[in-house]
């Protein structure tokens, strides 16, 4: 009974909302800790609404996990659900309560927990984990042409604007703020000064460069968010088949139960039958 009405209440289309705006009442009661003049006049009653945040994160936990049934530890399959119980339960941990900056942070990271609520932030949050890969490897190649460019550009323009080329680390900064194309007609035109051929330098470097690599790093982001959205829809999927399977397993337990029912009914009903005999006799 319990367990069902667990079930009906985390699948309310109300449920999710009400704890986002306890989200951001909690965001808001953070934020509101940081100014000194209310932190002394109603600090008591913050701390009060923080705690009280608390016990609705845990009752809501509580009925999120009870809504599992006899299998609680299907909670814990989702990462989602495992970062909620993780960031919750750090508030008990011995020590943290005590240390303003922990608790703060854990308070904090009550507040990410939105994200969990918003799917598509869940679908930006993961398409960003896996494009980390993806960009790191295209970092590595920007520094790498950076570096390059960098050494050419001291070979070259060392004597003529010391300033921004006169070590291969102030080289490496400015071609670092060309990726920007920041000031790059000042830049031709010092270049010019020296050689029209020096156009050369700078146009292979904003080809290869600004477009080149800001478009792998476009196409990086666009094909983890369609990895993203591929593995939410995945998700949602066979968290349907999962309710799926609860409702027909709960249906034969009625449905076996019912007969079990009827047939005590009509055990009962034979025995009856076979007393009025015995006493007809």
């Amino acid at each position: 009974m319990i367990v069902r009405g667990c079930q009906r209440l985390v699948a309310t289309r109300w449920f999710d909302p009400v704890m986002l705006v306890v989200i951001v009442v909690n965001a808001v009661v953070l934020g509101m800790q940081t100014y000194d003049a209310l932190d002394r006049e109603i600090g008591g009653a913050l701390d009060v609404a923080n705690d009280v945040i608390l016990g609705l994160f845990v009752l809501e936990l509580a009925v999120r996990i009870a809504a599992f049934g006899r299998r609680p530890q299907d909670f814990f399959r989702s990462g989602w659900n495992v970062f909620d119980f993780v960031v919750i339960a750090a508030s008990f941990v011995p020590g943290v309560r005590e240390n303003a900056t922990l608790l703060r942070l854990v308070r904090l990271l009550r507040v990410v927990r939105a994200v969990r609520l918003l799917p598509d932030l869940r679908v930006l949050t993961v398409a960003v984990g896996r494009s980390i890969p993806g960009v790191a490897s295209l970092a590595a190649i920007t520094l790498l042409l950076v570096y390059v460019y960098g050494m050419i550009g001291w070979l070259i323009f060392d004597e003529h604007d010391p300033q921004n080329f006169g070590n291969v680390g102030q080289a490496m900064i400015t071609m670092f703020v060309l990726l920007t194309l920041e000031n790059l007609p000042t830049y031709i035109e010092m270049g010019q000064e020296l050689s029209d051929w020096t156009i050369l330098f700078f146009v292979s470097y904003v080809l290869l460069a600004s477009f080149l690599i800001f478009n792998l790093f476009i196409g990086i982001v666009l094909n983890s968010m369609e990895e993203a959205r591929a593995i939410e829809l995945h998700r949602a999927e066979r968290a349907l088949l999962d309710d799926d399977v609860a409702n027909d397993e709960e249906a034969r337990h009625v449905m076996v139960a019912e007969r079990l029912h009827a047939l005590k009914q009509a055990v009962e009903d034979l025995e009856r039958e076979l007393a009025a005999q015995r006493a007809g006799r």
